[in-house]
């Protein structure tokens, strides 16, 4: 099976930092895609408060209809104690994962390999069979910690990928510029969408 006719199966995180738009858009985005199959959603503990703050969605109980409007269907919400799921093993076939948003705790447990959570040790899979990690970091100003953390999360082959939105494509609202912001991600990981701004060289 050629590169673009696989189906990917992938790993979304979202974390405690500012930004649960992010990951509810990247969640959205990845239902909507034929060409995935199956979506883990690893909601830790602190992001369940920024969600209830910033997208006033509260609780797990439902999480996953409440953040996509409409009951998932490849998508499985997975709790961040549960360090038995499958995707907590080398030998589960993922096809990377995504941390959007990452919050300087998570970068620090994935840095440093403390694989206590089931994020950080899907993370940590991820990176020992060299897949795509995207660490989508959500943090200003930056002190030296957080910068020794994401070298070291980028030599161990993460990508650092700050959420820092586009205005060249001039944006209308916040929401587009979300929108954009996942699109890039999932061009990077090598999920290109329709509907992304594409630079060109005549602009």
């Amino acid at each position: 099976m050629s590169h673009v006719d696989r189906k990917w199966n992938l790993t979304v995180a979202v974390t405690g930092a500012s930004g649960a738009v992010f990951g509810q858009r990247m969640l959205l985005a990845l239902e909507a895609d034929e060409r995935v199959e199956k979506v883990h959603f690893l909601p830790s503990e602190n992001s369940l408060r920024v969600m209830a703050e910033e997208l006033d969605v509260a609780g797990r109980n439902n999480l996953l209809e409440k953040l996509l409007g409409c009951a998932p269907t490849k998508t499985t919400q997975l709790a961040e104690s549960d360090i038995g799921a499958s995707i907590a093993s080398g030998s589960y076939p993922s096809s990377g994962m995504i941390v959007l948003p990452c919050s300087m705790g998570t970068l620090a447990a994935i840095a440093n390999g403390l694989a206590s959570t089931l994020i950080a040790r899907a993370a940590d899979v991820t990176l020992k069979e060299r897949r795509p990690l995207i660490l989508c970091v959500r943090e200003t100003p930056l002190n030296r910690i957080h910068l020794r953390n994401m070298q070291l999360a980028a030599d161990a082959g993460a990508v650092i990928f700050p959420v820092i939105p586009a205005f060249y494509n001039r944006p209308m609202d916040s929401a587009e510029m979300v929108r954009q912001f996942v699109c890039r991600v999932l061009a990077h990981i090598g999920l290109p969408q329709q509907d992304a701004y594409v630079w060109r060289e005549d602009e």
